[in-house]
């Protein structure tokens, strides 16, 4: 800033103000302020900044590198934020890095409130005491620790979505690769559940075991292939064990959705490549990224204290991976 003053002749405290985006300067001095701090390569010190203030606008987010959908939170959380004049942290959560070693992390960075993405069910104690010092809202589950906010999707119906499009397809042999007790799945198991039952299905009630990774929808398409009978459809615990699924069905010489139907859930840019063309459950990420950051400003603006727990509607999103099923031979 001083090199940028003394570049142009003026104070410190007029280029502080231009680039701090203060009122006083005229648009000619603002003009001029800019084009010098740019052509001597000036850039902010952001964290002497945070250190000046008396707050630090910051939000914290913890998320997986392992899921494309937390990926997806993470863009649509940037905009949404910058509307409410915050700023973004990121920590991420990595097999040689506990969860609370990441949220400490944010929690040094004076981040004001913290947005947790795929955070593990087993913690909602840990999430109180940290509730305690910050507004929490978890993404994509509701682990009932105090103080907290959570926004996620009706898993629940989602799934049943899918089995009600199978099932109007023609198909009665429908599996589910659930995820275990990974955040969500045991809702969506609880779905595939609900439809089968509610068409008179329970007969061909089949959970495959899995989870949320391409492997793990291999494996699944593994268990299936060894069968005499493949089913004619499979309900995937989302969309990276569909592809998983789906590609090891594909090597083995099996059609798809000629011989097995396939639905994911999330609706993710891999669901809408063009070679996979994944039918998928759709989460809207934009709108999960508004009321989690709305919750936030709620907290920290308005004062709101008393927890909030928001869930939103699913819908489904029909592409190549699903068809009738193969008329059986006579």
């Amino acid at each position: 800033m001083a090199d940028v003053a003394a570049h142009l002749g003026v104070s410190r405290q007029l280029v502080s103000l231009v680039l701090g985006d203060r009122p006083g300067p005229s648009a000619a001095t603002r003009e001029r302020v800019l084009r010098a701090a740019e052509e001597l390569g000036y850039r902010a010190d952001t964290a002497a900044q945070l250190l000046r203030r008396a707050r630090s606008r910051q939000v914290g987010v913890l998320f997986t590198m392992e899921h494309p959908m937390d990926a997806d939170l993470v863009e649509a959380l940037y905009p949404e934020a910058a509307r409410l004049d915050y700023s973004v942290a990121l920590s991420a959560m990595l097999a040689n890095r506990t969860e609370r070693q990441a949220i400490d992390e944010l929690v040094g960075l004076r981040c004001e409130a913290l947005v947790l993405i795929g955070m593990s069910a087993q913690a909602p104690e840990d999430l109180a005491r940290v509730a305690e010092r910050v507004p929490v809202v978890e993404i994509g589950q509701r682990t009932n620790a105090a103080g907290t906010d959570s926004v996620r999707t009706d898993a629940v119906s989602g799934v049943r979505q899918a089995v009600d499009h199978l099932v109007a397809l023609g198909h009665r042999r429908i599996a589910h690769v659930h995820g275990g007790d990974l955040p969500s799945a045991p809702e969506r198991r609880t779905g595939y559940l609900e439809g089968m039952r509610a068409h008179g299905l329970d007969g061909f009630v089949d959970l495959v075991p899995g989870a949320y990774t391409e492997e793990a929808g291999a494996r699944a398409a593994a268990a299936l292939l060894a069968r005499e009978e493949l089913p004619t459809a499979v309900v995937c615990c989302n969309d990276q064990s569909a592809r998983g699924l789906l590609e090891t069905l594909l090597r083995a010489g099996r059609s798809v959705p000629e011989e097995v139907s396939v639905v994911g859930y999330d609706d993710s840019r891999a669901a809408r490549l063009s070679f996979l063309s994944l039918t998928s459950v759709r989460q809207d990420v934009t709108r999960i990224a508004e009321l989690t950051l709305g919750a936030v400003a709620e907290r920290l603006e308005e004062g709101r204290t008393e927890c909030t727990h928001v869930v939103l509607p699913t819908t489904l999103t029909v592409r190549g991976s699903t068809a009738p099923p193969r008329p059986a031979c006579s």
